[in-house]
């Protein structure tokens, strides 16, 4: 009998950040976490303000609303694991696209007296959608590391 032919799964686009910050693993998990310092940071460059809702438990939902001077973009989703200080990993989906379901994963680890910052960014639609996210993520840590510097 002869053997059957594998059959490809397509792989979905990802992308990964690294960045070093001058803050504690605690402070950066705190940035990630509470409603009140992630508005300060998250978002693209453009964004001009963001209001955030968290419910920071594993099955626990996020909302956050990135405000820009022509538009307004929410993304939400679910966390799915949360090791305080070290990973937060969560679904991700545009209110507008939700059947574009995707998963990011933030990691923490000391480095020296600072932190290093790990985000994978997976199973994009396609690769139009995740250049697009790797711009918006690239502002947000700017703007994240900034607010350690």
């Amino acid at each position: 009998m002869a053997a059957s032919p594998a059959v490809a799964t397509p792989v979905k686009p990802s992308l990964t950040i690294k960045r070093r910050l001058n803050a504690s693993p605690e402070k950066v998990f705190t940035a990630w976490t509470k409603p009140e310092t992630l508005a300060l940071w998250f978002g693209p460059a453009h964004c001009t303000r963001v209001e955030a809702r968290i419910d920071l438990r594993v099955g626990g939902r996020y909302h956050i609303t990135m405000h820009a001077p022509d538009d307004q973009h929410d993304v939400l989703g679910v966390y799915r694991e949360i090791v305080p200080n070290q990973k937060l990993v969560f679904s991700w989906h545009w209110k507008t696209t939700p059947e574009r379901e995707s998963l990011v994963t933030v990691t923490l680890k000391p480095d020296g007296d600072g932190t290093m910052l790990t985000l994978l960014h997976e199973m994009f639609f396609d690769e139009p959608a995740r250049d697009r996210h790797q711009q918006g993520w690239a502002g947000a840590i700017d703007k994240l590391e900034k607010m350690f510097a």
